[in-house]
């Protein structure tokens, strides 16, 4: 990940070399931060819009006179991330507008031996992904953020603690009761494969 790789370069900047240079560090971590508001949010164009109040509010919270150097500018950035997405999911007004995000089956599809999946095949890699992201947003806020920075951006408990300011017990609880709902609502989905 390119996000990931610029960090440690950037972290050894000072405050005023990193604010010059903020257009390359946008750059380098816009494609990260829009996957993980997509990931959060379940729609493309809420997480576009996200995406850009993330990193404007990174430039501003920069650009502060008494603003403090970064240790980890690619945590801190998540957090901003993160804290946007979980403001979005709890406005109502954001969900008066949102509209039902598209069946994307490209990860199932992915996984299929065949290069050209059959019909059936791709019927139910709909299914299959619709029915998971149905189960993914009846979690709550908390719980969905805990889930996905772990099992889609390999966050550690300790990192997540540390992007939601929470210690790693908590983390972990969120972990706990996030991952039962999701295996309650899709276990026939992976008991009849056994």
């Amino acid at each position: 990940m390119t996000g990931q790789m610029a960090a440690p370069l950037i972290a050894t900047r000072t405050r005023a070399e990193f604010v010059s240079d903020f257009s390359a560090w946008m750059a380098a971590e816009q494609k990260r931060i829009f996957a993980l508001c997509v990931r959060l949010l379940q729609d493309r164009d809420e997480a576009d819009s996200a995406t850009q109040d993330v990193f404007f509010k990174a430039y501003q919270a920069l650009i502060k006179e008494d603003a403090k150097d970064l240790e980890d500018p690619a945590r801190w950035l998540t957090r901003i991330a993160v804290n946007a997405c979980l403001d979005r999911l709890r406005s109502r007004k954001w969900h008066f507008w949102r509209r039902r995000p598209g069946i994307n089956e490209d990860g199932f599809l992915a996984r299929a031996r065949s290069k050209n999946p059959e019909a059936e095949d791709r019927y139910f890699a709909a299914q299959i992904t619709a029915r998971l992201r149905a189960a993914l947003e009846r979690l709550s806020a908390r719980q969905r953020v805990v889930f996905m920075l772990r099992h889609y951006e390999d966050k550690s408990l300790e990192e997540i603690g540390g992007i939601l300011g929470l210690d790693v017990g908590t983390v972990k609880a969120h972990m706990f009761r996030a991952v039962s709902k999701l295996r309650a609502e899709l276990r026939d989905l992976y008991e009849g494969s056994r």
